[in-house]
């Protein structure tokens, strides 16, 4: 299994911190964002690792990451995305680079207490399909800014972006997992009303083919991109997480 990291958006809901740099190269604690997610890859044993951002900042995370040789996964491999044009189409450009494996696709801004390899290797026995990773998140109000899976049992029947009514306490965490089906899904994708391809529909698509299965990760799980506060509940929780190791 290879795996994609999507670094790119013009991180608006950080701003004024993003007006001259990437979201995911701001500092967590004492590394850039970006840095978190490889190391959460790699530590879960994919080595094999693309990097897709937007052109004008591949060369900002060159300097940042540089081969991977740091991080054992030499060479890290780049790829730009040279307009906002949704996830699922991010994730399209590293088809070359994934042939004909599996992937794990992970959104930068998302850090992890606890590793995702239980996940993964859940991956590598399903015979099919593809597998996301929840958080639970008790409160309606945080719930109401993210994608929750609608559960019924073991069952994934929908996911719900942003939901009013949000239908369980269960986030869809930056953390997919994918069959080889998933560039004839990309390639059939209609652009939603913000005019990007959006990986709700991807995943949709994999629920009803019946083929939707999920984690429930446990600790802390934050996305760091999501507001300001976010943004400085993440640091302060990885901060006092170094602390105590």
């Amino acid at each position: 299994m290879k795996g994609v990291i999507l670094a790119g958006g013009s991180g608006t809901r950080l701003h004024p911190l993003t007006r001259i740099t990437n979201k995911h190269l701001l500092p967590i604690h004492d590394r850039p964002m970006v840095a978190h997610a490889v190391q959460a890859l790699v530590d879960a044993g994919l080595t094999q690792l693309m990097l897709v951002t937007g052109g004008e900042h591949v060369g900002d995370f060159a300097r940042t990451l540089g081969s991977g040789h740091e991080y054992g996964i030499e060479p890290l491999t780049y790829a730009c995305q040279d307009r906002a044009g949704g996830i699922a189409e991010a994730l399209g450009l590293a088809r070359q680079f994934v042939g004909a494996e599996r992937v794990l696709v992970m959104l930068a801004d998302n850090l992890f207490e606890r590793s995702l390899r239980p996940a993964i290797e859940n991956f590598r026995r399903q015979e099919r399909g593809a597998r996301v990773v929840l958080s639970r998140v008790p409160e309606p109000v945080h719930l109401r800014h993210l994608g929750v899976a609608d559960l019924d049992g073991e069952r994934i029947t929908r996911i719900v972006e942003k939901p009013a009514d949000p239908p369980s306490e269960y986030a869809v965490t930056g953390v997919y997992m994918y069959d080889g089906a998933v560039w004839d899904v990309i390639d059939g994708l209609e652009p939603s009303a913000r005019g990007e391809l959006e990986i709700t529909d991807v995943n949709n698509w994999y629920v009803g083919q019946g083929t939707m299965e999920y984690d429930v990760v446990g600790g802390f799980w934050g996305d760091a991109g999501e507001s300001i506060d976010a943004y400085y509940e993440v640091n302060d929780f990885v901060r006092a997480h170094r602390a105590r190791t």
